[in-house]
């Protein structure tokens, strides 16, 4: 037995030897000054240009707006410092170059190079694009990662922005959300009849076929909007910003769960030509940088919301409440109605809910099993 083993050994060292030495013959010198014992350094990563870049994001964010906006500030110091100064960002704030809403056309035209956002803000460009930030009733941040990630919606995503000169990649999650705040009580689905709501996305379609006038604001119009009575309620993010922006002062009712977004993705879109024209090691640079920023705003908010949840109930006497039973059921009722009739008449649309759907379907199957057991046997 031994004598055997060690002839397979041998065999196998011979063979990894021919092949050796087979790969010296064909690199020639290459392989040559790699065995000649000269030394070089391997701690610097290869720079395939010495060429420099400066280039502009615009966000959808107000400029100071903590987590969203600082993560964006971040990729671009990422970027700087990975690059060795190569590739130099300059982060602008919603309406400091265009208007919030206007940075998808903005990088799109190349006034800006990239943006940061989120995707459901584009639906007017494109229907599909709003099931690469959140669907209601839908996946949460983990499983939104991966589906993109490892189930085919990057694909699709770079389908879906390829008519517009954009790439786009995850940047960022806000993680499960809150319901919003309101100036009246829901105790039924038809208490949302003629409430005017700051909501995005499929979110604001289902308010709307509830009876509800969706509208769409920038973050910094919002707590304005609110106050003066333009809408009667509002949805934002969770309890970290929505403790910072103040909306305790002028709503009476904070409601949970975030039944339209369980886990929003926020995006790094950046124009196509400008990314492809870059050296491959800066195009990595920028994908790790958001990858790198997709965990950390996961992160910060997940941290932070618990501790501001308790400040708003204990602090400043928010009332904070479920939503009826009854009035989810209703919700996620109308949340499929939505959903089929974008799909049905927009052929792309389909395509994307389609693998998202079929994802959504494994890993809940998945979940069920791993997670939702867990919760429950430590609740």
């Amino acid at each position: 037995m031994e004598d055997s083993m060690r002839s397979n050994s041998r065999r196998a060292f011979l063979k990894t030897s021919a092949t050796l030495s087979a790969a010296a013959l064909a690199g020639g010198s290459a392989v040559m000054t790699a065995c000649s014992g000269e030394k070089k350094s391997s701690s610097a990563p290869a720079i395939l240009s010495n060429e420099t870049f400066e280039w502009k994001m615009v966000t959808t964010w107000p400029p100071t707006m903590p987590i969203i906006q600082d993560g964006s500030k971040l990729i671009a110091k990422w970027v700087e410092e990975m690059s060795g100064g190569r590739l130099k960002i300059q982060v602008y704030g919603g309406g400091e170059l265009v208007p919030s809403l206007e940075a998808f056309g903005a990088v799109s035209q190349g006034v800006a190079e990239m943006g940061h956002g989120s995707a459901y803000y584009w639906s007017g460009k494109s229907p599909a694009a709003q099931f690469f930030a959140a669907v209601p009733f839908g996946m949460n941040a983990q499983q939104m990662n991966a589906w993109i990630y490892s189930g085919g919606g990057q694909d699709l995503w770079d389908e879906v922005y390829a008519p517009f000169n954009l790439i786009s990649m995850p940047a960022g999650n806000t993680g499960f959300q809150m319901g919003g705040w309101f100036n009246k009580e829901i105790k039924s689905i038809s208490d949302f009849k003629g409430l005017k709501m700051r909501i995005p996305g499929l979110g604001g379609k289902v308010l709307t076929k509830a009876g509800g006038a969706a509208t769409l604001s920038a973050g910094g119009e919002i707590y304005t909007n609110l106050e003066r009575g333009v809408i009667d309620a509002t949805e934002w993010v969770g309890p970290y910003h929505d403790y910072l922006m103040g909306f305790y002062k002028v709503a009476k009712y904070y409601y949970y769960p975030g039944w339209h977004e369980p886990g929003t993705v926020l995006e790094l879109f950046v124009n196509k030509a400008k990314f492809e024209s870059l050296p491959k090691d800066l195009q990595q640079i920028i994908k790790t940088a958001a990858f790198r920023a997709n965990l950390w705003m996961l992160s910060e908010f997940e941290s932070k919301n618990h501790e501001h949840v308790k400040k708003l109930v204990n602090e400043h006497n928010v009332k904070l409440t479920p939503f009826p039973d009854d009035v989810l059921k209703t919700l996620k009722t109308y949340s499929e109605e939505v959903i089929d009739e974008i799909t049905s008449q927009d052929a792309l649309s389909q395509k994307v809910y389609a693998s998202f759907s079929k994802f959504k379907k494994t890993i809940h199957g998945w979940a069920d099993i791993s997670e939702k057991l867990y919760y429950n046997a430590i609740a």
